[in-house]
């Protein structure tokens, strides 16, 4: 069944339960709850939410239907297919703009956009912060904060530059076991501060401006868990740091190290570093290594699944919300690894390189392991899971990826930014530019000016489109620091020409970031059993998913700050009020 319209689909229970019957699932619960009632009385008890970062919805089409050249023309993702046939496919989602993966993971448990949430990357700018009280990782630099003084303005770094030992896989939290950390690997010492609290420093949770899926679980009693790449992106917990229950982040950009006991769901063993010709300083190096760390977080649900904590070590209840991020893909699709192979695509169809192949089934074995643990369990029929990605990447094409980092919109305007965004700063963190780039200017620098510097450079930077000013608080809000301003918008957003990007990275061949189709056009899938399948090719936003899966579990969706805000609509062509 094709879905093209917009509009909610409202099927009372007794529908749902037919389609239930017709599924030949007796035992299988009604898909989704009416709106509202107690979490306890709703029978959807669990959701698993699965980030497949870099997955485009071609991706899924591709690897479910099979594409010529690849495993012999058939598909190979038999496990996300075995979903499909249960699911609600959204072929027309769409992630945030920027498509970073911060912005990207919080509009998944917000519903919100950056101009709400107040995520725009996890290196961006607030006017009304001030810098942490030691260097960060990654070259923040430390600075002076006066409690309830007016704020000089700071770069916000939410990435592995806030761990305590960003080269560790358990972030450097002290006494954590060598593949545990978490939240305990953030160092507050290298926290932006904010003046109007005292220089108290700004925790991840903290950062966000609105209220996320698992305060409004936590508050109606449910246990809640998340798994993901950095210590920083404990911010799906929300404002209060109290929502998330079992958070797991051993730190992708840590030194490689061997995990004796641990071997991926396809049957490799990472007892030993698999690739050892690769760079060891990051997981993401290696097309082989990464799997290993993405198999860390695999287990980890595989554990909270069977009732234990994250690492297994002790009773816990199964999660109302769980879920993890993979990078796997990701790396597939980026990475051009030194005698081993190039990831990516062959064409502009997405027909993936050998590399991106294994990436792609490693993944699709790794959920095939979580839907059996569900049917050990008992708890498949009464489980919702959504697949989709914080970002999608760019360019699937090849041949277009272009490394554009000497002459860059922060190369060209060095002088107009501040110190902690400019990449003229000694050892700094630099400026937020991947194939976007995002602008704040010094406090009375002129748009028009820095506006027009760009344009007369437009061949050099390959840009593609401005916006500033109307055109940008048209979706975001005004910048500045003034009443109706915000503090955190860009003065300037550039995003370049197709394949752009200005990393100048020689070691990747696509990044992501921006507002293109290949960056945002991601995969979105919503599956349980009791459902029928069917595609929706109405557009679609993933910030959708926070409400949609409140009001699966039964809760009410406007709990959700940015749904009042926002008017963030649930996903369409699901069986829910």
């Amino acid at each position: 069944m094709n879905v093209d319209g917009g509009e909610d689909m409202k099927f009372d229970i007794l529908t749902v339960a037919t389609l239930a019957i017709a599924a030949t699932l007796e035992t299988a619960p009604p898909a989704f709850a009416q709106t509202g009632t107690a979490l306890s009385a709703s029978p959807v008890k669990h959701v698993l939410l699965l980030s497949i970062d870099g997955m485009h919805a071609v991706d899924y089409l591709n690897c479910t239907q099979g594409v010529a050249g690849v495993n012999g023309d058939e598909p190979y993702c038999p496990n996300l297919a075995a979903l499909g046939a249960t699911g609600v496919n959204y072929v027309a989602a769409s992630t945030t703009r920027p498509s970073d993966s911060f912005p990207g993971l919080m509009t998944l448990v917000t519903g919100a956009t950056p101009k709400s949430m107040g995520i725009y990357y996890d290196v961006a700018y607030d006017r009304l912060l001030d810098a942490p009280a030691a260097a960060t990782g990654n070259g923040l630099a430390a600075g002076p904060c006066t409690p309830f003084a007016n704020a000089t303005g700071t770069t916000t770094e939410y990435e592995e530059g806030i761990d305590y030992d960003q080269t560790k896989l358990n972030g450097g939290a002290p006494g954590a076991a060598v593949t545990d950390g978490g939240i305990a690997s953030i160092n507050p010492e290298r926290l932006v501060r904010n003046p109007a609290a005292n220089c108290a420093p700004v925790y991840p949770w903290d950062f966000t401006r609105v209220n996320t899926i698992y305060n409004v679980i936590h508050n109606a009693g449910g246990y809640t868990a998340w798994e993901d790449k950095h210590p920083s992106y404990s911010a799906v917990g929300g404002p209060g740091g109290t929502s998330l229950n079992d958070y797991y982040s051993p730190e992708v950009n840590s030194t490689v190290i061997a995990l004796p006991g641990v071997q991926t769901s396809d049957g490799a063993s990472c007892a030993t570093i698999r690739d050892t010709t690769a760079s060891s300083s990051s997981w993401t190096n290696s097309f082989q290594n990464i799997q290993c760390n993405d198999q860390l977080k695999v287990n980890g649900i595989l554990n909270e699944i069977s009732g234990k904590n994250h690492l297994g070590t002790a009773s816990a209840p199964v999660p109302v919300l769980l879920g993890m991020d993979y990078q796997a893909v990701s790396v597939g699709q980026k990475l051009i690894e030194p005698g081993i192979g190039t990831g990516g695509y062959v064409n502009a169809e997405g027909t993936p390189t050998a590399e991106l192949l294994k990436e792609i089934e490693f993944v699709d074995a790794t959920i095939g392991d979580m839907v059996n643990a569900l049917k050990d369990s008992g708890n498949y029929a009464n489980t919702v899971i959504i697949v989709t990605a914080k970002h999608g990447q760019s360019p699937i094409e090849p041949g277009l990826y272009k490394p554009n980092g000497t002459v860059t919109p922060a190369t060209l305007l060095a002088g107009m930014l501040p110190a902690s965004e400019s990449p003229a700063t000694p050892g700094g963190i630099g400026p937020t530019e991947d194939d976007v780039s995002l602008l704040w200017l010094q406090k009375g620098a002129s748009v028009t000016a820095a506006v027009k510097t760009l344009e007369d450079n437009a061949a050099g930077i390959g840009l593609g489109q401005l916006f500033y000013g109307a055109s940008l608080a048209l979706n975001y809000d005004v910048p500045g620091t003034g009443p109706g301003q915000d503090s955190r918008t860009p003065d300037i957003i550039v995003t370049p020409n197709i394949g752009v990007t200005y990393s100048n990275s020689k070691a990747k061949q696509e990044e992501h970031g921006g507002f293109g189709h290949d960056d945002t056009n991601v995969m979105l899938l919503v599956s349980n059993p009791a459902l029928t399948a069917k595609t929706v090719s109405a557009p679609v936003a993933t910030a959708q998913v926070a409400p949609t899966i409140l009001t699966a579990l039964g809760l009410d969706r406007n709990a959700l700050q940015a749904v009042q805000q926002e008017g963030t609509a649930i996903l369409p062509g699901l069986p829910v009020q």
